[in-house]
């Protein structure tokens, strides 16, 4: 499949506008720097990272697929925004931390990687693209039995869109007026519909609460707005 099957050149076009300033934690990527310690707790969950086969799908200027790195894991970062994976070079370079980036999309990374990897994040990737159930095929077909896959996105609810759009986009100015669309959330039922066909079974689902004034991040049992979902190829012969 081509690189450039699954994705929308709006989209890509917005994040490499924010290329140069996504290292800052100050500026406008502030959400996510806040969010990337809980999501790295929420990986760790299966186990330690160290000498572990990582693939970050969507992993943008490189915040999550660093740390993961700095744990120990062999990681790979793929993205279709080529500024972003320059500037995720620089910082790498920078920081010591070994991570191998590439200009290439999940599905066409299969082609020459399946099963290989432990372990498989997606963070806040899914919403921003045309097919996401392409994409978590993709992590599926990626992971190897027994390897674990790691997603978060938004509910679509309207306390997402009151939370995620309204407040975080236009009142806080939190994120750029644009950076989500409402009908392109995802619904816990449909990312686990789209994994099972993947042939994953779903392990956990855990909200990420966020306050944008204290910027403390935490893992609760609310999805409504934020969730992380936790999948599991199973072992071959096991039964789901």
């Amino acid at each position: 499949m081509s690189d450039h099957v699954n994705v929308d050149a709006g989209e890509i076009a917005r994040f490499r506008s924010a290329a140069s300033r996504w290292w800052d934690p100050e500026g406008e990527m502030r959400p996510l720097h806040d969010l990337n310690p809980v999501r790295l707790a929420y990986v760790e969950r299966s186990g330690t990272l160290a000498g572990r086969a990582v693939v970050d799908v969507g992993c943008g200027g490189g915040l999550l697929a660093e740390v993961m790195a700095a744990k120990g894991a062999r990681v790979v970062g793929l993205d279709l925004a080529d500024e972003l994976l320059s500037v995720a070079r620089l910082h790498a370079l920078e920081s010591g931390v070994q991570v191998e980036y590439r200009l290439e999309s999940a599905e066409a990374h299969v082609a020459d990687h399946a099963g290989g990897y432990d372990v498989v994040t997606c963070m806040e990737m899914l919403e921003h693209v045309p097919d996401p159930g392409a994409v978590v095929a993709a992590l599926g077909a990626l992971v190897r039995p027994g390897g674990d896959v790691f997603v978060s996105t938004l509910n679509r609810t309207p306390r997402a869109y009151l939370m995620a759009i309204l407040g975080a986009e236009y009142v806080l100015r939190l994120l750029p007026t644009g950076t989500h669309t409402y009908e392109k959330f995802i619904r816990p039922s449909e990312l686990a519909a789209w994994a099972s066909s993947a042939g994953l079974a779903r392990i956990d689902i855990a909200g990420l609460d966020y306050d944008p004034f204290s910027r403390k991040a935490r893992l609760t049992d609310d999805a409504g707005v934020n969730y992380l979902m936790h999948f599991r190829r199973p072992l071959e012969g096991t039964v789901s």
